[in-house]
């Protein structure tokens, strides 16, 4: 999960990437990077942190030009601490390319072993993103067999992009001299939304990876680039699109809806906000399943993405809703902190209780996920210390139990709680006196309530099945072995887990 944006303008557009990465701040909080152009000559800037800790105003003053693209880094392939891995990336040749992406690459190895071996290009850094880069080069440069583009040939390239890479991206690049390219992987897993400024002269253009950019710098929303669709839009602000892919399955990432995305964002013709509304109408139908209403006093979320879930879930159930958690804003996302003794540490420095909302009450605590289990801990362990009677846990998501691979932090089975536990195993191992999760069914249900096109999502973290069909057994313990070699459970049973994983994955039939 990566936060992208691109535009095309008529004045210099280095204080509107640095805005709409301010916004796009929740995606990715390790690096930050932008890269503008003037005519043929691009300037960068880029490193490690917060995008307000990255640029000053010097920084600024060296990002001249009227088009641009900009990145916010959450690392889920190469290092989260190395600045060579701070995107955009660059690379002279051919044309002169700079490239940010979303995303993750799941044959990345081999694809790195190619630019090296057939294409004779070297990459400098784990990234997955290098290696993306480079194969668009190289399918630019067999496309053009010369020294011109058009946008006819740079289409050519990106479909040989997608005949080449697996996984997700969602991508925007610059081509020195030409214009700005985005496109998005043949399944649409990682969003990406266009919009445009009228001036006086037609259009200015903003590509993004949530809806929100375009709101607070002042563009009007378009449309979502569709799965496999090209875009470019040439340095006259001519915009060209096509669809570069074989057979585009739309098939986006669910978790966008329950996590990832601003509440005001609207992603693939959905309000993330009205899909959260409604998992806490599905959830407050399992919670009657589960529990009785009558022994709950009162329903308090877990700040922020809960918050919608929650309230609706309250007011279903008749029951009151609460604010019992204040959160300290100067603490980071713990879900994409790297490292449990952080995220663990971070918890109580980033919420803490209001007593009185929780003594001598029976709680339900709505969040919107669990995904390692150690902030609904810590959490049930504050609410337990301020007073409350019973604590009741809710999840408007279903169990996280398998690795995602398309660009979230969840690659080992050993790290996700619900991996090999029942719903009962798991609510002792957070301390709740009850556990309710949502059903899968039901997820989708809420957001493909709101569009009923969206007959297809990723899921994988769910129930393992992996949307492009390339992803094996072997395949994840490799993941998993390169994380530390943590990716085995205590608690898990080596030959169920691992025949239950066979099963999900049989189905993977899907083509890219």
């Amino acid at each position: 999960m990566c936060g992208i944006l691109g535009v095309v303008a008529t004045t210099p557009v280095n204080q509107l990437l640095y805005d709409g990465l301010m916004v796009l701040q929740h995606r990715g909080q390790d690096a930050a990077g932008i890269a503008t152009a003037e005519g043929n000559t691009f300037h960068m800037h880029k490193g490690p942190g917060l995008v307000r800790d990255v640029f000053r105003t010097r920084n600024m003053r060296a990002l001249p030009g009227n088009w641009g693209i900009g990145h916010c880094r959450y690392p889920t392939a190469g290092s989260a601490w190395n600045f060579a891995e701070a995107q955009p990336f660059y690379v002279n040749s051919p044309f002169g390319l700079t490239l940010a992406h979303n995303g993750n690459l799941t044959n990345a190895e081999v694809l790195k072993e190619e630019m090296f071996v057939q294409d004779l290009r070297h990459v400098n850094t784990n990234s997955d993103s290098e290696v993306l880069l480079n194969v668009l080069a190289h399918e630019l440069q067999a496309a053009a067999k010369g020294a011109r583009l058009d946008p006819d040939i740079i289409f050519r390239a990106v479909a040989g992009v997608h005949r080449r890479v697996r996984g997700a991206y969602a991508v925007v690049a610059m081509i020195a001299g030409y214009g700005l390219l985005a496109f998005r992987d043949p399944f649409g897993i990682r969003p990406l939304v266009m919009g445009r400024n009228p001036v006086e002269e037609g259009y200015e253009y903003l590509i993004s990876s949530e809806s929100v950019t375009l709101d607070t710098l002042g563009f009007e929303v378009m449309r979502d680039i569709a799965p496999g669709e090209a875009v470019f839009i040439d340095l006259q602000r001519n915009l060209s699109s096509r669809q570069c892919a074989d057979k585009p399955v739309y098939a986006p990432c669910i978790f966008e809806y329950v996590y990832l995305a601003r509440p005001d964002s609207l992603m693939d013709g959905v309000s993330v906000y009205e899909t959260r509304l409604r998992m806490g109408e599905f959830l407050a139908e399992k919670v009657k399943q589960v529990l009785n209403p009558a022994d709950i006093d009162v329903v308090i979320p877990i700040p922020d993405s809960s918050r919608p879930s929650a309230m609706q879930l309250a007011q279903a159930l008749n029951i009151p809703y609460r604010e019992g958690f204040v959160k300290n804003r100067y603490i980071g996302r713990t879900f994409i902190m790297p490292g449990q003794s952080t995220r663990k540490k971070s918890v109580r420095q980033k919420l803490n209780t209001v007593s009185h909302e929780f003594k001598g009450k029976r709680v339900l605590l709505v969040d919107d996920s669990i995904v390692r289990g150690t902030t609904s801990r810590e959490i049930v362990e504050m609410a337990r210390a301020a007073g409350a009677l019973k604590v009741y846990f809710a999840s408007a998501a279903p169990p996280v139990r398998y690795p995602n691979v398309y660009g979230i932090d969840m690659p080992t089975r050993g790290e996700l709680i619900a991996t090999g536990r029942t719903d009962d195993e798991i609510a002792k191992e957070i301390g709740a006196d009850a556990l309710v999760y949502q059903e899968l069914d039901a997820l989708k249900a809420a957001v493909r309530a709101l569009n009923p096109e969206l007959t297809c999502f990723d899921t994988s973290c769910f129930d393992g099945t992996y949307v492009t069909g390339d992803i094996t057994p072997a395949y994840l313990d490799k993941v998993e072995n390169g994380r530390g070699g943590k990716g085995k459970s205590s608690n898990e049973d080596d030959s169920n887990a691992t025949q239950q994983l066979d099963l999900n994955l049989m189905g993977n039939n899907a083509e890219h």
